[in-house]
């Protein structure tokens, strides 16, 4: 059954995921947002193209898709298996960003998936990450101005301080039992595979760093 659940949170997922709000807004403004710009269907794009109003519809729209998908996992995996919530919230959080990243009807072109995973962040309703996020990706982008940089920290620190947090009993995981401590482990692995994802997503971006060709924020309306 735990099988058939982590299946069905990775669909779940997957379905509100593909709400692509840049693609809808840029469809809207008679735009397909994917042949403009950089061609990445998220908020910098969208942002470049379309102007600050698209940008910031864009960002909380795929914020809060990841956030309604992680929050009703939640809310149905609190009384079918308590001790494992966490574990179903990062498969959901999973799906959403493999079906931001990757829409089906949309040939698998999607965006990176830095929104919906802060989206991730917040539906698991912890202060001090939620805090923490924020204060790496704001921070980041007006001490550097790059995007791509400020993601990547965010990932990065999503991963680290979930995995502190997870082995240190902060998730309901009872680590003295093995079933629990195997869930907690997984929760970890998963929550890794949307970070590499994340960094693999932004291979281009971390090229042009090293090339010193990135553009920043607010300076060109197009990507290099």
């Amino acid at each position: 059954m735990t099988i058939i659940y982590r299946i069905l949170c990775l669909l779940g997922g997957y379905c509100f995921g593909m709400i692509q709000t840049s693609y809808i807004y840029g469809r809207m403004n008679g735009i397909d947002i994917r042949e403009h710009g950089s061609g990445n269907a998220g908020t910098t794009n969208a942002l470049r193209v379309l102007g600050k109003k698209a940008g910031i519809i864009v960002f909380f729209g795929d914020l809060l898709k990841a956030i309604a998908a992680t929050v009703i996992a939640r809310l149905i995996f609190n009384n079918i298996s308590p001790d494992n919530v966490y574990l179903y919230i990062a498969y959901t959080g999973l799906g959403t960003i493999l079906g931001h990243n990757f829409p089906f009807y949309l040939k698998f072109r999607g965006g990176k998936g830095i929104a919906a995973t802060g989206g991730v962040i917040v539906g698991f309703l912890d202060p001090i990450m939620i805090l923490s996020a924020a204060v790496v990706f704001f921070g980041l982008c007006i001490i550097t101005r790059y995007v791509s940089v400020s993601s990547i920290c965010l990932v990065l620190m999503f991963f680290v301080e979930y995995t502190i947090f997870a082995f240190n009993d902060r998730y309901y995981f009872d680590l003295n039992n093995s079933n629990s401590k195997a869930a907690m482990i997984e929760s970890v692995i998963i929550v890794g595979i949307m970070t590499v994802m994340a960094i693999y997503r932004h291979k281009a971006n971390i090229i042009r760093l090293i090339n010193h060709e990135e553009n920043k924020l607010f300076t060109n309306k197009k990507e290099a």
